[in-house]
Parts: C-alpha cells; sequence; structure tokens
C-alpha cells in the first residue's frame, strides 16, 4: 500500500493559526490523516516531496511542499460547476537513498492513476521527474512526456548517479522502454551543449526553444494535449517572477504565461500527472515563487474542471477534413472538435495494439493551412516516423 510512504500534514500547521475565509480553496480540500482513504471519491491529488539530494546546484527545495500548500490554500475556488475533489495525501518523505524516493514516488503515482486520480506533484529536485516516469512502468501503454525547463538535463555523471543535472538520460534510455514522445518547452540555446539538441531531434523528438514559443505561447496548446506527463523546472521562468533557485535567469517564461500553459495542461483529457520542481525558499522573495506556483496549480485545476470530453474523437462531435498532397499521391485527414474547435491530424496505424493512441497527433488551424498548401507538417511527420 502507498500509505507506509505518505506522511500526513495538518492544515493549522501550513497556516500557522491563519483564519481562511469561507470562499477559500483550503476550506474545501480533504486532508489525508494517516488511515486509509477510498481514491475513488477524488480525482485530483496534491503529494509533496521532501527530497532533494539528487540536486547538483540548488539544495533546499526540499521544504518547498509546505511553502506552496500555505500559498494554495489561501487562494479562493476557481469557478467551476463541477464537484470539488481533491485530496491533500501529505508529502512522500526522504528515503534511505535518492533511488528509494523515487521508488516510492513511483507507486504513489502510480496508485492514483489507477483510480484515475490526477497527481499534482511538488518538489524537490527536478530528478524526481524521473520517479514520475516510473509511475507509468506498470500500465502497459507508451506515454507522451513534456518539460519545460531552461536546460536540457542530459549532463553526463561521472558517478552514474542520477541527479538533476542528468536524469533524463535515464528516461531515455529506462528499460523497459515506455516513452512515445518527449518534448522539450523552453530551452535556451545558450545555456545548452547543442550536442543535447542534435541528440533530441535525432530520436525524434520535439525541442522547442524559449523565443519561438513566447512568440506564439498558442503553440504549446497542441503539445500539451498530447502529454500523459508534465514536469516544470521552475527555473524555466525568468527570475524577476520566480526567484526561489539557486540559478534563476533573467531569461525565461513570465508567470502569466506558465499559468495559461498549466492552464493548457489541466484542459488536456489526455494529461495524467503534473510535476513542480525545484523551489528553492530559500531563495524565494517575499515568497513570491510559492505563491506563483500555488497559480499555477489553480489554473490547472481550473482547467482540469473545464474538460470538455473531445478526446478520443466520436464522428457525432468532430468535422473530417481531407487533404491531399499532390505530390506524394498521399491524403491527410484532419478532425476539428465541435465542442471547442481544436484540431487533430490522423496517422495512418502502426502497430494497432501498441501504438492505437498516438493515431491521433493533436495540432493547429496552422498545420491544417500549411497541408492545404501541399506542405505535410512536422508534426504529422515526427509521429508517423515513429509508427513505422
Amino acid at each position: 500500500m502507498i500509505y507506509e510512504f505518505l506522511t500526513p500534514v495538518e492544515r493549522d500547521t501550513i497556516l500557522e493559526g491563519t483564519e481562511l475565509h469561507p470562499g477559500q480553496i483550503g476550506n474545501y480540500i480533504f486532508m489525508y490523516g494517516g488511515t486509509e482513504v477510498d481514491l475513488n471519491d477524488f480525482n485530483v491529488a496534491f503529494i509533496g516531496i521532501c527530497e532533494d539530494r539528487g540536486s547538483r546546484t540548488n539544495t533546499g527545495s526540499a521544504k518547498a511542499p509546505d511553502q506552496v500548500r500555505k500559498e494554495f490554500y489561501k487562494l479562493f475556488m476557481p469557478p467551476i460547476e463541477k464537484e470539488f475533489r481533491f485530496i491533500d495525501l501529505g508529502n512522500v518523505a526522504q528515503g534511505e537513498t535518492p533511488r528509494d524516493t523515487y521508488f516510492a514516488l513511483s507507486s504513489v503515482v502510480l496508485e492514483l492513476l489507477t483510480h484515475k486520480v490526477i497527481p499534482i506533484i511538488v518538489g524537490g529536485s527536478h530528478d524526481l521527474t524521473f520517479g514520475q516516469y516510473l509511475g507509468y512502468k506498470n500500465l502497459q501503454t507508451l506515454i507522451n512526456v513534456v518539460l519545460l525547463d531552461e536546460r536540457i538535463d542530459m549532463i553526463d555523471n561521472a558517478a552514474k548517479q542520477i541527479d538533476s543535472a542528468g536524469f533524463l538520460m535515464n528516461i531515455l534510455t529506462h528499460t523497459p522502454n515506455y516513452l512515445f514522445n518527449y518534448s522539450h518547452v523552453g530551452y535556451q540555446t545558450y545555456l545548452n551543449d547543442a550536442k543535447a539538441v542534435e541528440i533530441l531531434e535525432g530520436l525524434n523528438f520535439d525541442c522547442h526553444r524559449l523565443g519561438l514559443i513566447r512568440a506564439n505561447l498558442e503553440q504549446t496548446e497542441p503539445i500539451l494535449r498530447d502529454a500523459d506527463m508534465l514536469s516544470i523546472d521552475v527555473s524555466c521562468i525568468r527570475q524577476a517572477d520566480a526567484p526561489a533557485h539557486a540559478q534563476a535567469s533573467p531569461n525565461g517564461f513570465s508567470g502569466e504565461e506558465l499559468c495559461q500553459i498549466t492552464r493548457y495542461a489541466g484542459l488536456s483529457d489526455k494529461l495524467t500527472s503534473l510535476g513542480i520542481y525545484e523551489i528553492n525558499p530559500g531563495y524565494d522573495n517575499n515568497h513570491q515563487t510559492a505563491q506563483l506556483a500555488a497559480q499555477m496549480i489553480w489554473y490547472f485545476i481550473e482547467g482540469y474542471y473545464s474538460r470538455v470530453g473531445d478526446y478520443p474523437l466520436t464522428l457525432d462531435d468532430h468535422l473530417k477534413f481531407t487533404v491531399h498532397l499532390e505530390e506524394t499521391d498521399h491524403e491527410l485527414i484532419f478532425w476539428k472538435s465541435k465542442k471547442t474547435e481544436r484540431w487533430w491530424m490522423e496517422l495512418p496505424f502502426g502497430d494497432k495494439e501498441k501504438y492505437g493512441r498516438h493515431q491521433l497527433v493533436p495540432c493547429s488551424f496552422d498545420d491544417y493551412e500549411r497541408a492545404c498548401e501541399q506542405e505535410l507538417p512536422d508534426r504529422w511527420m515526427k509521429a508517423y516516423t515513429k509508427l513505422v
């Protein structure tokens, strides 16, 4: 059972005696008290991870979960019509080794996914993404992973230990391999070795530079709509908005942009876990980063409770468009949701049993327009390459 890994927290301890307004979200959260609960009664869970031994440069992030809780509980309820079923499962304590913590986190994530509960993980160093990823191991399906980070964490570690600067290689090389697609969003070229980008692109994975994403933030929506899990390193946010990191950079996403991105993630019918890592309270001016993380979670929840269920596709709820490519004599099939006007591209099957859930690739109206101009969309080509 997962309860051996969880340490309960008390609302009064987190709020330090502060009285909540009746409309604040802390009044509507069920607190895990140390005894078994029926997870079927909930659809979202908060999990703190007090682990930062894998950090190379940002030790102190293990203290982040309770700081984010304190700010999150004080926010007011989002304007949702569905029943709010949210549980705070407390903190996953450090194991004897970091690998023990990864195992504990993966066990908790798997149990929640099995009960269709979305875990919101607040750590802790970014290598905990590996534990988040391992939670999908026993689901017998290939998944898509999205990371937001200013750096591509593929630095070699001579000690061969998993850490915050190199854990991505552990995900890419893990056996068994259940990674279908990886997307890295918001990397800054001058902070990364060009070889890291070449490796990812050589594997037909996606790398999106910060400047290109910020020029058109809406392009992150199809990326997140195709993701099963999202991991965010707060170092991807500019220092002025999120100072709580030892290597906070003057460049990065704005706080407002991260809230929009997490709302996109919440709206995705496919996304089943969110991790927010590397918040270091020791560098946090006036709890600014903890407040931003709380607001990111608020927007994720608002998006989650606004899901309309337009995936998987049904003929009654979608319009079909066919584009004939003259040069290749091939037809591209597009689907447009009548509910949300979101777009998908249909791929020919490879192994239907293995790749069936990846047949439909989220895209944008721009992809459809490019196809009409006889240009094969990059999203289609990369996904198709993985199927054949």
